[in-house]
């Protein structure tokens, strides 16, 4: 039966409930064509303000996630997992994680798009790396997967089409913060690859999209619900995000703080949530009996090499350069220049706004304004002095990584990212997990 589409958005601005054939008669017409723009924009505005309910909101995921192609991952005899982040500034977690799980036994199957933003998402950063493919065929990504255990591909055309019309709506009728479109819009992509379980990272705070707990814990409750719905097993940490993660941010610059990591070395906080995260995904996949005994495990693959060992035969098997793990800085691209940000005075530092760290490598060229924005893999910023390190004035702040272009835009950024002040900070709470809850 087909549906009128003005009474079906009639019936959602009055905040009556769509029947589930309804949804699905929305969601082929928008991907078919045949709803016109500004019926969509409507419908957008409508949902935007009613909401939809748990019934309507599983149901519009699976729409979306069925409007083009579901992977078939039944080939592959390991359990299948994945993480998804919302996105922070210097959250290059992924590339560590695949291999290290991977070498926990699971299969890491990740279908990622491109960063908007800061700076460039999980493709951009492996795109770092010199001949790395991301746009590869599905059944090479499955042999990939199977073989080396992880593998990382970009959207195709055919993985959720709806999803592309309805989110290149959203930004230009105002409805971006819609948590029942984010979370649609999310999960349609994720559950597409074809796996049987998924950790969700949402991020909060001042780097965050999410600016509230309460906003935090509504969207994380809506992935699941969905996850949930769709037969899979979803877990959502929020995680805190009002400083950078580690002390590089930029393309290149975090695939080189991941090898660090993958090496057992690297910031403390990068190889903790690495850790954090990774165990989460092993419980989804029943491959470890605790969070305890996850963390365990992760941390063990990362001593080892044994992770280290997965992240390069996965670069190779998608025409990285492989001597990347070697000698990161001798393969990766970097930028010409190197201008350090001294502090204007001596004192602790308090804290350091990581949006406006994000801003300044947005204006470095790290990032995109635009979805066709090109993104420079070689700049970003090297963090020396972090939350509660002492400083003296005229010591560097940050190093800014640069092709000589934003380079005075970006200092007054960091400037302003920068808390010093003379009081002394509690620094017992420093080494305290960014992990604030976890809904299993």
């Amino acid at each position: 039966m087909a549906y009128l589409i003005p009474e079906l958005i009639r019936k959602k601005r009055d905040g009556e409930s769509l029947d589930d054939d309804e949804i699905r008669d929305f969601i082929s017409g928008v991907t078919a064509g045949t709803v016109a723009d500004y019926q969509i924009a409507a419908m957008l505005m409508a949902v935007y303000l009613q909401g939809l309910d748990h019934r309507e909101l599983a149901t519009w995921a699976d729409a979306m996630l069925h409007s083009g192609d579901v992977l078939d991952l039944s080939s592959i005899d390991r359990v299948k997992v994945d993480k998804h982040s919302t996105g922070g500034v210097g959250d290059k977690l992924s590339l560590p994680l695949a291999p290290a799980v991977a070498a926990c036994g699971l299969a890491v199957p990740m279908v990622s798009g491109r960063g908007l933003g800061h700076t460039g998402g999980t493709l951009d950063k492996h795109e770092a790396i010199p001949g790395f493919q991301v746009e590869i065929e599905t059944e090479r990504f499955v042999r990939i997967v199977d073989q080396v255990g992880a593998s990382i591909i970009g959207q195709t055309a055919r993985i959720a089409p709806a999803d592309r019309v309805l989110y290149g709506m959203r930004d230009v009728t105002a409805t971006v913060e819609s948590i029942p479109l984010i979370a649609s819009s999310i999960m349609s992509k994720k559950l597409a690859e074809g796996i049987d379980g998924l950790v969700l990272d949402v991020k909060l705070g001042s780097g965050a999209f999410m600016k509230t707990h309460e906003r935090a814990v509504e969207l994380a409750t809506a992935l699941k619900a969905i996850g949930e719905a769709a037969g899979k097993r979803v877990t959502a940490v929020i995680s805190a995000m009002d400083e950078p993660i580690g002390t590089r941010v930029g393309n290149a610059l975090e695939v080189e703080e991941a090898i660090a990591v993958l090496r057992g070395e690297g910031p403390a906080d990068t190889r903790q949530l690495t850790t954090q995260l990774g165990a989460e995904m092993l419980l989804c996949g029943d491959a470890c009996t605790s969070p305890e005994d996850g963390i365990a495990r992760i941390a063990a693959v990362l001593d080892d090499g044994s992770a280290l060992d997965i992240f390069r035969r996965m670069v190779e098997a998608q025409d990285g350069d492989p001597r990347v793990v070697d000698d990161p800085r001798a393969v990766l691209p970097r930028g010409r220049g190197r201008s350090s940000v001294k502090a204007p005075a001596s004192g602790t530092v308090q804290s350091i706004a990581a949006d406006e760290i994000g801003n300044a490598a947005l204006l470095l060229g790290a990032g995109r304004r635009r979805k066709e924005d090109r993104v420079d893999p070689g700049v970003g910023i090297v963090i020396h002095k972090q939350r509660g390190d002492a400083v003296e004035a005229g010591e560097p702040l940050v190093d800014l990584i640069h092709n000589d272009h934003g380079v005075d835009e970006a200092r007054e950024r960091i400037l302003a990212a920068y808390d010093v002040d003379l009081q002394p900070i509690n620094t017992s709470t420093q080494a305290a997990s960014r992990v604030l809850e976890v809904l299993r």
